[in-house]
C-alpha cells in the first residue's frame, strides 16, 4: 500500500512538471493585463540619466524626435518622455509604446508585445557599450518606427471606431467604405466628388474623395508632377477659399514628398506636403493617397488636410491618416 502511494505521488509530480513546461507559453497569453495608456505618439524612453544625456540619448532624439515630413512647422515624430529604469514599474509599465535601453553583452534589438498591458509594443535596445547601443538604434530606426506607427494607427482607429458615421454615400459613389467619426459631416456632395469636414477650435479638418483615370497620373510625365497638377485642378474646381477667385492648390515653394504604399492591398502613391490658397493667406499640411484600382481603370483619391493656424498639427494629420488608411474598396 505504501509503495502504491509513493508511485502515485511520483506520477502526479512528473505530470505536473511536464504540464508546467507546456503551459508556460500558454499562460503568458492567458494573463489578465491592464489596458495600456498614453497619448497617441507619446513614446516612453526607459534609460538611465547618464545614457540619456550622452550619445545614446542623442541617437534616440535624432531618430525618433526628428521632424515629421510634410508639416509647415517642425514637429517631432514622437513626443519623448524619459524615465530611469528603476521607476519603470507599477502603472508606469502600462504605457502603450516604450523604448528601453539595456546594457547587455548581447548586442541587438527585441520587440515585446503586450508584456505589461494590452495593447502594448515595447522595443528593447541592447549593447555592451554606448557605441554598440548607438549602432543598434541607427541601424534599426526605420523598422522600429514602422512597428510603433502600426501600433499607434491601430489604437487611433480603435478610438475612432467608438462613434462612426453610418455612411452609404461613399459606397454608392465610389464603391468605397471609409470609417470616420460622427464629428465629421458631409460639406459637399457631387457626382464624382465628396468633401467631408470636421470643425475644430480655431480651424478645421477636411477629407476629399474623388477619382481620376489611371492615365492622368501614370503617363510619360513625372508622377509627382501629375499629382500636383491633379490636386490643383480639383482645388480650383471644387475647393474655393474665403475670397473671390481663391481656391486650394499645392504650395508652390516646396515640392511634396512622394512614397509608394498600399491601401486595402492596392498599390497607392502617398503624397505629403503643404497646401495653400491661391489669392489668400491660408496654408497647412495635407496627406494624399492615390489608390490604383486597375479593375476600374481609375485612381481613387483619398486626401486629408488641416487648417489650424499657428498651432501644432501632427496629431490632426495622424487622425486623418488613420481614417484614410481604413479605406476598403468594395
Amino acid at each position: 500500500m505504501k509503495r502504491s502511494l509513493i508511485f502515485l505521488a511520483s506520477l502526479i509530480i512528473l505530470f505536473s512538471c511536464k504540464n508546467d513546461k507546456n503551459s508556460d507559453t500558454a499562460s503568458r497569453d492567458d494573463r489578465i493585463l491592464s489596458d495600456s495608456s498614453g497619448n497617441i505618439n507619446q513614446l516612453t524612453v526607459v534609460i538611465t540619466n547618464d545614457l540619456w544625456e550622452g550619445a545614446v540619448g542623442e541617437a534616440i532624439r535624432t531618430n525618433f524626435a526628428s521632424p515629421v515630413d510634410g508639416l509647415p512647422q517642425e514637429e517631432p515624430l514622437y513626443s519623448l518622455s524619459q524615465i530611469p529604469p528603476q521607476t519603470f514599474n507599477g502603472f508606469v509599465q502600462n504605457t502603450r509604446i516604450f523604448l528601453k535601453v539595456e546594457e547587455n553583452n548581447q548586442k541587438g534589438m527585441q520587440v515585446m508585445t503586450d508584456e505589461f498591458s494590452r495593447p502594448q509594443t515595447g522595443i528593447v535596445i541592447m549593447g555592451a557599450t554606448e557605441q554598440e547601443m548607438v549602432e543598434v538604434i541607427n541601424e534599426n530606426s526605420d523598422s522600429i518606427i514602422k512597428v510603433i506607427r502600426k501600433t499607434e494607427l491601430k489604437e487611433k482607429q480603435r478610438r475612432i471606431g467608438k462613434s462612426l458615421v453610418k455612411d452609404k454615400t461613399l459606397s454608392k459613389k465610389f464603391n468605397l467604405s471609409l470609417k470616420f467619426p460622427s464629428a465629421y459631416r458631409f460639406a459637399k456632395e457631387e457626382k464624382s466628388f465628396v468633401w467631408i469636414r470636421k470643425e475644430i477650435p480655431k480651424g478645421s479638418m477636411e477629407i476629399l474623395v474623388y477619382e481620376v483615370p489611371i492615365s492622368q497620373i501614370e503617363n510619360d510625365s513625372s508622377v509627382i508632377g501629375n499629382i500636383i497638377k491633379m490636386r490643383d485642378s480639383i482645388g480650383e474646381a471644387e475647393v474655393p477659399g474665403r475670397l473671390d477667385n481663391s481656391y486650394l492648390i499645392t504650395e508652390k515653394a516646396y515640392a511634396p514628398y512622394l512614397y509608394e504604399t498600399k491601401i486595402d492591398g492596392h498599390f497607392a502613391y502617398e503624397t505629403r506636403g503643404t497646401w495653400e490658397v491661391e489669392n489668400d493667406f491660408m496654408a497647412g499640411p495635407f496627406v494624399n493617397y492615390a489608390v490604383k484600382d486597375t479593375a476600374n481603370n481609375r485612381f481613387l483619391i483619398l486626401e486629408g488636410f488641416v487648417f489650424l493656424p499657428s498651432r501644432a498639427k501632427r496629431d490632426n494629420i495622424f487622425e486623418l491618416d488613420a481614417i484614410l488608411q481604413s479605406a476598403r474598396l468594395e
